[in-house]
This record gives C-alpha cells, sequence and structure tokens, in this order.
C-alpha cells in the first residue's frame, strides 16, 4: 500500500483528523483500497475450490499477512517518521488481539453449524469482507465525532469501560458465547423469511428447490457471522482510537489485522483453546485503552492533565499479551498434572 505526499488534500472533509492533517491523502487511500481488492480477490480466488485447509497452507498465508503489515510500517517510518510509524503498529497489535477473540466466536459458529471442513475457509472469507465493511462505516462515524468535540474520546472511553467490564465478567463466570447459535435473532428472522436446505450444496448460498429460491445453511452462517461482526466493530474502532486520531491510520490497521484471520483461524483453532486467560488480558487492554481516551478528553479541559506515550502504551499491551499467554499455559499445565493419575 503506497502513501502520497504530505500535503494532498483528505479523501473526504469526513476522513479529516480533529487536530492535524491526516496522513491519508486520496492518492493513498484509493492505493490502499485498490491493494485491498486485490488481496480479496486473490483470497476468493483460494477458496473458490473447497478443500480442506493444510497446516503448511494455513502458515504461508499467515506468515504473509504478518509480514505485510510490517512493510507497511516500515514505509510509514521511511516517509512520515517514526511517530505515525509507532501508532500505527501499536494499533495493529491492539487490532490483531482483538481479531483474535473474533476467531472463538467464528470457532463456535463454525462448530455450531457443523459447517463442513472443505468451506470453512468461504466462510470465514465472507466474514472478514463483512467486517471490513463494518469497520470502515464505524471509522467515518468516529471520525466525524471527533470533528464535533472532544467530548467524543468520553463516550468511546466509556464505551471501552463497558465492554471490558462485561468480557472480564463473562471469563470469570465462564457466561461466554455458549448459546444455541440457531437461536440469534439474525438467525430466526432469516429462516422466517425463506426456506433452508437441510444440507450444504458446496460454496452456494441459495438454489433453485421445488421451483423456488431457498437458502443453503452456509447463507444462514454468513449472516450469524455478520451479526457477531457489527459486535467487534462497536469494539475496535474506539479501541485503535484511543491510538491515533488518523482515519487512515485506523483503517489501515483494521484491515491488516482483518486480511490474515482466514489462515490464522487454521493455523490456531487449537492453540485458542489453550489460551483460556486471553479474555482477561483482552479486558485489561481496553480498560486500559478507555483510561487513555478519558484522559485525552480530560486534557483539552485541563491541560495540566497527562497524557500516555504511544510507546507506553505498546510497552502495556504486550506485556499485557505476554502475561496472559504464559498464565494460560501455566493453567493448563496445572490442570493437566491434577488430572494424570499418579502410579
Amino acid at each position: 500500500m503506497s502513501i502520497g505526499p504530505r500535503s494532498g488534500r483528505l479523501l473526504s472533509g469526513v476522513l479529516t483528523c480533529p487536530e492535524r492533517e491526516s496522513i491519508g491523502t486520496p492518492l493513498s487511500w484509493a492505493a490502499s483500497l485498490a491493494v485491498l481488492l486485490v488481496l480479496l480477490a486473490a483470497d476468493f480466488l483460494v477458496t473458490r475450490r473447497p478443500h480442506k485447509v493444510s497446516m503448511r497452507e494455513a502458515v504461508s498465508w499467515s506468515v504473509f499477512y504478518l509480514a505485510l503489515p510490517l512493510v507497511f510500517g516500515v514505509g510509514l517510518w521511511a516517509v512520515f517518521g517514526g511517530p505515525q510509524a509507532l501508532k500505527f503498529i501499536t494499533g495493529f497489535v491492539v487490532e490483531k488481539s482483538l481479531s483474535v477473540d473474533n476467531l472463538f466466536v467464528f470457532m463456535l459458529l463454525l462448530a455450531g453449524f457443523a459447517v463442513p471442513a472443505e468451506i470453512q475457509q468461504r466462510v470465514l472469507l465472507y466474514g472478514i469482507v463483512g467486517a471490513l465493511v463494518l469497520r470502515g462505516v464505524f471509522i467515518a462515524a468516529g471520525a466525524a465525532l471527533l470533528q464535533a468535540g472532544t467530548w467524543a474520546f468520553l463516550i468511546f472511553g466509556a464505551s471501552l469501560f463497558i465492554t471490558a467490564t462485561k468480557i472480564l465478567h463473562e471469563a470469570l463466570t465462564g457466561s461466554g458465547f455458549d448459546r444455541d447459535v440457531s437461536q440469534l435473532r439474525s438467525v430466526r428472522l432469516l429462516r422466517r423469511m425463506m426456506p433452508v436446505t437441510d444440507d450444504y450444496r458446496g460454496t452456494q448460498l441459495t438454489v433453485h428447490e421445488h421451483g423456488r429460491r431457498t437458502l443453503t445453511p452456509l447463507a444462514v452462517v454468513v449472516v450469524a457471522v455478520f451479526a457477531t461482526d457489527v459486535v467487534f466493530a462497536v469494539d475496535s474502532v474506539p479501541a485503535v482510537y484511543g491510538i491515533t486520531e488518523d482515519p487512515y491510520l485506523v483503517f489501515t490497521t483494521n484491515a491488516f489485522a482483518l486480511l490474515g484471520l482466514r489462515a490464522l483461524y487454521f493455523v490456531l483453532v487449537t492453540a485458542l483453546a489453550k489460551l483460556t486467560h486471553l479474555n482477561h488480558g483482552l479486558a485489561i487492554i481496553l480498560g486500559f485503552i478507555g483510561v487513555k481516551l478519558v484522559l485525552h478528553w480530560a486534557r483539552g479541559v485541563w491541560p495540566a492533565v497527562p497524557t500516555i506515550p504511544t510507546l507506553l502504551s505498546l510497552a502495556v499491551i504486550v506485556l499485557i499479551l505476554a502475561t496472559v499467554t504464559l498464565t494460560s499455559l501455566r493453567a493448563r499445565s496445572g490442570a493437566k498434572e491434577e488430572t494424570t493419575p499418579r502410579g
């Protein structure tokens, strides 16, 4: 994704940063969106032929999609300097962490709808496209709010506190997403509107059956994935606005974090179950960013209020993720020792 000159105009008035001009010019926006469409088209070509994803294929694509943001970050550093690149990397780490939580829900949905292994990656790709569209809408809305005044930071901070409290409560009580997916409101509404076939028909969303258009279970699970995408978009966009106010950086961090989810799912599908404390860490990260947003709002009212530097934010986030990974592995190891019979 290329970056245009600093002096270019913004894509639109909605995408203007409230305190300083965005580094996103019409040229960089157009180039970034073009590259994004090319990558999505390549993913659709990969998933056009239904097949079970091998670990080698999943790892190769995951490495590719992890290398892309690093190259992009180096480009930002060369053109705009370290601060912008650091904000991008920090935002990417936050969004990638939250996107891993996305994978937990995708895992439950795929299992709940008994999606065949051969077409699972097509469902994931639909979910990623839906998430990208929703993030774009929420990013534009967030930029418009920030233009209205610094009070928007207070709203974003409060929303993250609420989300962090909810996630932490679910993590501590074990009352997460464990309901029957067939009872999701969006799924029930869809089944009332149109008939659904009893079995999957490859990657087809609809078929002609008994003289009428009929949905396949694949269409139903895609709707369920889109419904959960809305929830994650509400959480993730305010989180990255706590790192940078530049809509272009907010969008690119979201895009890079989401693009590799399809392949990453098949790499982490077994490892995710072992990270029992991941939600605890995500709740702490969201709460921390919520504090940063509230401090940013308070500084606009009382200039003496301190702010949290981006480098410190990155260090705190990485430390939290490393801690919950280690505690998860230790807890799992302890549970295995307790269940192992002693001779």
